[in-house]
């Protein structure tokens, strides 16, 4: 899984254009900092990976499985704030449809296997380079 990521910031403080292929979101600094607002802060985006590929992997789970799920959706609480210094998500997970309480269990136990998930809780490794 492989994925290229623009960001981009000009004069407008801190509004910021983020694409990647055709498609594009606006993110922005919370005004605490000094931002306006008018999108997404870093932590949101980080915390609307997990979120998005949660919901996506116990749907297509459910749709390979032709489980009756109307809706899925995936709150993600972050705090990188904690007295312990771990940074910690917390998913609160909501599944509807007509699904006994062993496909709602195994459901939750998929969202496990979510791969932005898997990269969060794994070994990363961030590079830095400089174009002149």
């Amino acid at each position: 899984m492989k994925a290229e990521v623009i960001t981009k910031i000009g004069a407008e403080k801190y509004l910021m254009n983020i694409s990647a292929g055709k498609n594009s979101i606006i993110g922005d600094e919370p005004a605490a900092k000094g931002g306006q607002e008018k999108g997404f802060n870093p932590l949101e985006l980080l915390a609307s990976a997990l979120s998005s590929c949660t919901t996506a992997t116990i749907k297509m789970f459910a749709d390979r499985k032709e489980w009756d799920v109307e809706e899925v959706s995936v709150k993600v609480l972050f705090d990188n704030e904690t007295k312990e210094g771990v940074s910690q998500f917390k998913k609160i997970i909501e599944i509807k449809g007509n699904l006994t309480e062993e496909q709602r269990n195994i459901l939750h136990k998929t969202a496990h296997a979510c791969p932005i998930q898997k990269i969060l809780t794994g070994e990363i490794a961030i590079e830095s380079e400089l174009l002149p």
